[in-house]
């Protein structure tokens, strides 16, 4: 079923409501209109006709002659003397009215007779009411103006009317143009364009509803650009355990009497590890890894030792791994930290010399680990967190990816120093905020 627009839905109401409005307010008018003037037309001839009888000597009917209206009396009036018994002795006027026979009661009377709105007065004497005096006008003459008030009524509502209209396009535009706008931001959105803006409108409702959509795009296009670089990153930092893995099947297969068994133990062992790893870092990507829960900080140092101390000391590197209790409790994910931790001591391997120390420590309540080599170099403390090619100078994608995941877990990473080369990584502890 087809909606109606916003504007015509809106331009019919106001302009209904205003219309009904000035019938409410124009029909009461028009009929209190045409009292007032046929009130003002029957006051006006009370006056004359009072005037004229006042005029009118008493013995007219005794002795029959013309009657002179007044000095100053309107013109257009028929004025007429009667008996009140209905027949006209004097003046204009038809020959016979029925509404001179009233007049026998002393009073004023009016009526419309024929084509004529007259009144009556009777004409004073000793003897009793014995005439009248009739002044007329035509009735069309009060018609004809209640008609030119109802016209002016009629143009005046129109005009109200057409502002009305005019208003309430403005309005309905008014109203209609950010929710269309919201509706092209979204459609943008919808086609990936996350950098939407929406127009200031000066309504509450549209603008806050233009915000939320802003900020939805802004995290959707976070989201989706953290969700991109996590993948390279990801990618990238696999390949140093695939090409161990290929590697030391390679080797076992050209040393002559190599032991094959023993190649295939330890490449089916660094298979399950890639594939915990790829599990693991698939988890965050989504942000659907385990709930956060307390970090067991000395497992994963004894972890991190064991997996490299044989390494290490194979190429006369010592690694020593400190803790520094007590230590605050931290609410993370420990395959994240687990990750962070490997890419740093990785990179003091590859990049750095000497011994490489890892020490947690307890700094205001947030929980420190500091990984340091021994070696020295004009490193800047972000453009080393660059992603770059694997071919390309700097510390490669790994440092990268390790930083977006300290900030998963509300943590930062950062370059303390560069003599000697020192990376920390800060994680808040349960009690503080995470670092923005």
């Amino acid at each position: 079923m087809e909606s109606t627009p916003l504007r015509r839905r809106l331009l019919v109401a106001i302009a209904g409501i205003a219309a009904v409005t000035i019938m409410l307010f124009a029909l009461p008018l028009g009929v209190a209109v045409q009292r007032l003037y046929r009130n003002e037309a029957v006051t006006e001839l009370e006056r004359d006709a009072t005037v004229v009888a006042a005029a009118t000597p008493d013995d007219v009917l005794s002795r029959p002659r013309s009657v002179r209206p007044p000095a100053g009396l309107r013109s257009g009036l028929d004025v007429g003397v009667y008996r009140t018994g209905g027949q006209r002795l004097a003046g204009s006027g038809p020959v016979g009215s029925a509404l001179a026979t009233h007049a026998a009661d002393g009073r004023l009377h009016e009526a419309v007779e024929g084509v004529d709105l007259a009144v009556v007065a009777p004409v004073p004497s000793d003897q009793g009411v014995a005439l009248a005096v009739r002044v007329s006008m035509p009735v069309d003459k009060v018609h004809d103006r209640v008609e030119r008030a109802w016209l002016t009524m009629a143009g005046l509502a129109v005009a109200v009317l057409a502002l009305a209209v005019g208003l309430a396009r403005r309005q309905a535009s008014r109203l209609a143009t950010p929710l269309e706008r919201l509706t092209q931001a979204a459609q943008a959105l919808g086609e990936g364009d996350f950098s939407v803006r929406t127009r200031h409108s000066g309504i509450r409702e549209a603008d806050t509803a233009g915000v939320a959509l802003e900020a939805t795009g802004r995290r959707l296009g976070q989201m989706l650009d953290r969700e991109r670089a996590f993948s390279a990153d990801v990618s990238h930092q696999l390949r140093t355990p695939l090409t161990g893995l290929l590697l030391g099947l390679e080797g076992a297969l050209q040393r002559p009497g190599a032991d094959h068994s023993a190649a295939l133990r330890t490449a089916l062992e660094r298979g399950r590890r890639l594939e915990e790893i790829i599990d693991d870092l698939l988890l965050l990507a989504r942000d659907a890894g385990p709930e956060r829960g307390p970090l067991d900080v000395a497992g994963l140092l004894a972890d991190l030792e064991a997996q490299w101390h044989g390494r290490l000391a194979a190429e006369g590197r010592p690694l020593t791994v400190e803790a520094e209790e007590p230590l605050p409790e931290v609410a993370a994910a420990a395959s994240a930290v687990q990750h962070i931790l490997e890419v740093l001591v990785d990179n003091a391997t590859r990049h750095g010399r000497g011994r490489i120390t890892v020490l947690a420590s307890d700094i205001g309540g947030a929980l420190a680990i500091d990984v340091t080599d021994e070696g020295t170099g004009p490193l800047d403390a972000e453009s080393v967190f660059e992603r770059r090619s694997a071919g390309g100078e700097g510390h490669g994608i790994g440092l990268a990816l390790a930083r977006s995941l300290a900030e998963a877990e509300g943590g930062r990473l950062v370059l303390r120093g560069s003599a000697p080369t020192t990376f920390t990584l800060l994680l808040p502890g349960s009690a503080s905020e995470a670092y923005t």
